[in-house]
């Protein structure tokens, strides 16, 4: 998971998308705050201006404020609303009853007509308070400040509330910039699953380019992989060019081995035909291995397919030519119109050296059957021989491995088998049955 580009890519989003929508939390919090604070001030400011309004000197120089502010929370005690009006000769006031007996003090006094406004303002329990104050100088030199407060608690209710109201929109905004951010990272790596599935088509040589429209940025990346593709081939045909001049050019000298040995064994001298014979069956055998393993380089054969009943009839009417095909009998249980994802002269191959070690091995049968399930087409070649021991059946797919004491094999029957159908990305099964031996291929059908 830590190597996925999606999840690097969402993972970075969503870090983003947090941390953006948290700082924006934090933002609107404070500006909420103040706006709601400016709107305490304004309020506060329309009581004072009704309290300056009702405030008067008697004739005998005693403050008097008339009833002016109706707001009941003045008349409760201690209820967060709060007016006081002082007399700033003889320091005497006249206080809402919502301060009872505690005063309104501030930091420092006012001058002329200067309007005030402080939130440290120490209400009557200590607590924060939203004030504004006012000092006034009458035209006979009188004066006297007036002050309303409100509790700054009424302030933090409201950014509580609204805070509580804002979480499940930005969480729900998050979410949906989650999602949205997850879409636009899906959609913008659909070319690359695009290439990795143009990739897979060219591993199961279903083509032998990679055949995509991709974007600008990836579209460098799928030409690369094309030029590997192309000088990959160039390669391999040279290499099974070079192969299939060598084997031809080994043909003649083996040969002329061959009358060699029959002439030495004429003369009687058959050890040295033996030991000659020997190196000269090794030399075939690598040439043979060589030469399968060319032909089935990747990319011959991406689309190929064949008749598997009409195949196995071809191999068959030739292993019944052979010394020990001319005493068995064999079957062919395939559908006349099965078709095997795969080359027919790869098919031969397979079919030739399994049916061949089945009759040489069989007591009186041979069967051939095929069938296609489940996007797979099922080959096996039976016989009701001796079978193979279980511990030699991994051994037997080697090269040059010959269970049997016979003779007139080169022990690559299988080994070749075996190349064909990894060539094929299929599977190769050896079971025993009663009596004989069952060797089962599946071949996947890629087309």
């Amino acid at each position: 998971m830590g190597n996925s580009i999606r999840f690097r890519l969402w993972s970075a989003a969503t870090i983003s998308i947090l941390v953006a929508l948290a700082i924006a939390g934090v933002g609107l919090r404070y500006l909420f705050e103040s706006n709601v604070e400016r709107r305490v001030v304004s309020e506060l400011t329309l009581d004072l201006n009704e309290l300056i309004a009702a405030t008067s000197f008697t004739a005998d120089g005693h403050l008097s404020v008339a009833p002016a502010l109706t707001d009941p929370r003045f008349a409760n005690p201690l209820s967060g609303q709060y007016w006081q009006v002082e007399d700033l000769s003889t320091h005497s006031l006249v206080r809402s009853r919502s301060l009872w007996d505690a005063r309104l003090v501030l930091p420092d006094h006012q001058t002329g007509g200067e309007l005030r406004q402080t939130e440290e303002l120490k209400g009557p329990a200590g607590e924060l308070t939203i004030a504004v104050a006012r000092s006034i100088i009458d035209a006979d030199g009188r004066s006297f400040r007036a002050i309303v407060a409100e509790d700054h608690r009424s302030v933090e209710v409201s950014v509580s509330k609204y805070v509580r109201d804002l979480a499940p929109a930005l969480i729900l905004l998050a979410a949906a910039l989650m999602a949205a951010f997850f879409i636009q990272i899906t959609v913008g790596l659909a070319p690359l699953r695009n290439l990795r599935a143009a990739v897979r088509d060219v591993i199961a040589q279903r083509t032998a380019r990679l055949e995509v429209a991709a974007p600008t940025e990836v579209q460098p990346l799928a030409d690369e992989i094309n030029r590997l593709l192309y000088a990959q081939e160039k390669a391999l045909a040279r290499a099974r060019s070079r192969a299939t001049d060598l084997a031809h050019g080994l043909k003649t000298p083996l040969q002329v081995l061959s009358a060699d040995i029959r002439a030495l064994r004429e003369k009687g001298e058959t050890k040295l035909a033996d030991e000659i014979e020997k190196s000269a069956s090794a030399i075939r055998r690598h040439v043979e291995r060589e030469l399968a393993r060319a032909r089935l380089a990747p990319g011959v054969s991406g689309k190929a397919s064949c008749r598997v009943r009409e195949t196995a009839a071809g191999v068959i009417a030739v292993v019944r030519r052979t010394p020990s095909g001319k005493q068995l009998a064999f079957v062919i249980d395939v559908a006349e119109d099965l078709m095997a994802p795969v080359d027919e002269g790869d098919l031969s191959e397979i079919l030739g050296n399994l049916v061949e070690n089945a009759a040489r091995f069989a007591n009186s049968l041979v069967r051939v059957t095929a069938s296609a399930a489940a996007g797979e087409v099922v080959i096996a070649v039976a016989d009701d021989g001796p079978g193979i021991p279980d511990a030699d059946r991994v051994s037997v797919l080697s090269r040059g491995v010959q269970l049997d004491s016979k003779g007139g094999s080169s022990g690559l029957g299988l080994a070749i088998v075996s190349d064909i159908v990894e060539a094929y990305d299929a599977h190769l099964t050896m079971t025993n049955s009663d009596p004989g031996l069952v060797v089962t291929i599946v071949l996947p059908r890629h087309c």
